[in-house]
């Protein structure tokens, strides 16, 4: 395990989303788990990991979450992403402070995922540390249905497969991708430059930083985690789940 002087590290949360299945005109990060906004746990958790720098990309709602972040993250860079154009494109809005984070650590967060937690973060920096270009945080689950899988051989990483491009095979893989990932500075723009959006619906997605990484022949791994660190919120059963989780989670502190 390398020492991790010397490795500041940017968190880029995105919280464009528009969260229409919240049925809300409240921004969706802004839907409230416990005491805070969604978005409030994940700066939270930013902030327990000892991560430094804090970029948000936003959108649709971003004049609220804007507002929000003043009082709550007032160091923070704040970015628009105006069109919604898939995840590394969300990324890539945040373009001013990624090319300001030269050397160290990028980890991608996602805004509507409450859960998150220090622990996580701080493995998936390691990762980085110890020699990862890129770091999927992956967790095993029973029930893998609609997730992308991660197709691990020999240790190391080699795609995510979204569960409609899987084969039959590979839909019986129950490692799931989780969506944060960790990249390393020095690699990090030119890996998202490289991104296309030959698919279905057109967009550039951050996934796709696997298969171009590992097409450069840099190192790629999946780090596992818990399946609740990276529960994201779409709609309001998955925010009453969250709050039940959260409520658990504060019983057992």
């Amino acid at each position: 395990m390398t020492d991790n002087v010397g490795w500041p590290t940017l968190a880029v949360i995105l919280a464009a989303g528009q969260g229409t299945r919240m049925r809300s005109p409240l921004p969706k990060v802004m839907h409230a788990v416990g005491d805070r906004p969604l978005l409030g746990h994940v700066l939270a958790a930013v902030e327990a990991a000892g991560i430094e720098q804090v970029a948000v990309v936003l959108g649709a709602g971003g004049p609220v979450v804007a507002d929000y972040l003043r009082q709550a993250a007032p160091t923070a860079r704040l970015f628009t992403q105006h069109e919604q154009l898939g995840t590394a494109h969300a990324l890539l809005a945040a373009r001013g402070a990624l090319q300001a984070h030269e050397q160290g650590c990028v980890l991608v967060l996602f805004g509507d995922s409450p859960l998150i937690s220090a622990q996580t973060l701080s493995r998936l920096r390691q990762a980085l540390i110890d020699g990862a270009a890129v770091a999927v945080a992956g967790f095993y689950t029973d029930q893998p249905g609609p997730y992308g899988r991660l197709l691990v051989e020999d240790g190391h990483l080699r795609a995510i497969r979204e569960a409609k491009d899987a084969s039959a095979e590979e839909l019986q893989v129950s490692f799931c991708n989780g969506g944060v990932m960790g990249l390393r500075a020095d690699s990090c723009l030119w890996l998202l430059e490289r991104i296309g959006k030959q698919n279905a619906q057109g967009e550039y997605y951050l996934t796709d930083v696997v298969t171009v990484a590992n097409g450069a022949g840099l190192p790629v791994t999946a780090v596992e985690v818990e399946e609740d660190d990276v529960r994201g919120v779409n709609d309001r059963e998955q925010l009453l789940a969250a709050e039940r989780i959260y409520r658990q989670r504060q019983a057992n502190l």
